[in-house]
């Protein structure tokens, strides 16, 4: 067997292999074989024709027909004994086969390239702080308790401190009822400062079976613009109650503290150090996304098509499972337009990712994953050989390997932190008109 590697592209290879017919003979048997179940020959039963007289017939025929299977069983027995490494479905370009000479064909394949990697160390990369404020904590309290509320029934709604029952009502700009526009038993807790503000203010000293209108505005983009669409609605009340806060008892705070506190002060403190995390963590989800964004960005390159294409396909398979879980609604085509920009990120991300492993020599070693076998293996029973098999068949050293290269270029560049506070309150700068090109 004679095999030579052409380099077409950075990301394109092309297999040339020629086999001499004593090289496939094993294989062409086994056509033959398996075309014997499918012929029937006068005087044989279906099966059972003599191989010779199949052979004497349409040797020709099944021996040209299994040409390209053969072709196909060998380019993946070569990829697997040379270490090639095709990223996505080859195509078999050349075929041509000689009775009793040889088999020739060529296949082109997929490849990652290997970049000139650039700019991945040194960068400024901003990093959002996010703030605690007693403000949120106090609120999570409230929430908290008023979890734990009764409910009192009320003549009127006197305060915000109720909760009401309402029949809604969509109404057209000439104030009629818009059919098939009507929704029963809603309640709405007036104390929540997300209520629409005309639903506390127009239903204030209302009783039952009063009714009162509010209007609500939806604002969205289109595009560059905002656009505004106004709705109007009639309410009946049908039910109100006043919401009656439980005495704070330290009963009371081990249950909504899933008994990891006993005062409030430490439920507080509790609450401080929850957010503090999830604050962290989000803090350095955002910064970490950035930082491979800008690092993608100074190395932009064409992705392998071919390679997207997968990564896309898996990426929609995914959405369609998910849709599945949550029954709702799947559409494929509007699934791939919105996925194609994330699965070119990735084809392109992973590429990156491993030439800048590959220039600073970072790995993941046989001595790594036996650590990491040995760890899961006193917490779940099973034997370190049967792990490092698993993590292996999955490729878990690739995952491994993705998070040596996030940390070390976490730690090679530069994180400018700062309040998302003090951008929010930052004025926004007028947009100069977009001038004709002259």
């Amino acid at each position: 067997m004679e095999t030579k590697v052409h380099e077409l592209t950075a990301s394109e290879n092309e297999l040339e292999v020629t086999l001499q017919y004593d090289e496939i003979k094993s294989e062409l048997e086994e056509a033959y074989k398996e075309e014997r179940k499918k012929i029937s020959l006068p005087g044989f039963r279906k099966g059972k024709a003599p191989l010779q007289m199949l052979k004497k017939i349409y040797g020709d025929a099944i021996e040209y027909q299994a040409s390209e299977k053969i072709a196909n069983k060998k380019f993946w027995d070569i990829v697997e004994s040379e270490g090639l490494k095709p990223i996505s479905t080859p195509q078999l370009t050349d075929i041509d086969f000689q009775v009793n000479e040889k088999l020739y064909f060529k296949v082109k394949y997929e490849i990652k390239p290997v970049l000139e990697v650039k700019e991945y160390t040194s960068q400024e990369v901003e990093k959002p702080v996010f703030k605690l404020r007693e403000e949120d904590i106090e609120k999570e309290i409230d929430a908290l308790l008023k979890s734990k509320a009764t409910y009192e029934p009320a003549d009127e709604v006197s305060e915000e401190n109720c909760r009401i029952t309402l029949d809604l009502q969509k109404l057209d700009d000439e104030g009629k009822y818009v059919e098939g526009s009507r929704s029963e038993n809603m309640l709405v807790d007036l104390s929540d400062p997300k209520v629409n503000p005309d639903i506390k203010t127009n239903s204030l000293n209302k009783k039952v079976n009063d009714t009162f209108n509010f209007t609500f505005v939806d604002e969205h983009m289109h595009g560059e613009e905002v656009h505004k669409e106004t709705y109007n609605y009639e309410c009946n009340i049908t039910k109100i109650e006043k919401i009656v806060m439980p005495e704070i008892t330290e009963e009371l705070v081990e249950e909504i503290s899933s008994k990891k506190a006993k005062t409030i002060d430490e439920l507080k403190q509790q609450l401080r150090d929850n957010f503090q995390k999830y604050y962290d963590e989000q803090s350095d989800r955002i910064y970490t996304n950035s930082l491979l964004n800008k690092i993608v960005e100074n190395n932009n390159f064409d992705p392998p098509k071919g390679y997207v294409e997968i990564l896309l396909k898996r990426f929609v398979e995914m959405e369609r499972e998910n849709s599945k879980k949550y029954k709702s609604p799947f559409n494929e085509n509007q699934a791939k337009t919105q996925l194609q920009g994330r699965a070119e990120w990735n084809a392109k991300w992973e590429i990156v990712m491993e030439s800048i492993a590959a220039k600073e020599n970072l790995a993941v070693g046989e001595d790594e994953l036996e650590k990491l076998a040995e760890v899961e293996s006193k917490q779940t029973g099973i034997s370190v050989d049967k792990l490092i098999k698993f993590y292996k068949d999955t490729k878990k050293d690739d995952g491994l390997l993705e998070e040596k290269v996030i940390e070390f270029l976490k730690e090679k560049n530069i994180a400018k932190e700062f309040d998302p506070d003090d951008k929010k309150n930052e004025e926004p700068k007028e947009k100069k008109p977009k001038g004709k090109k002259k």
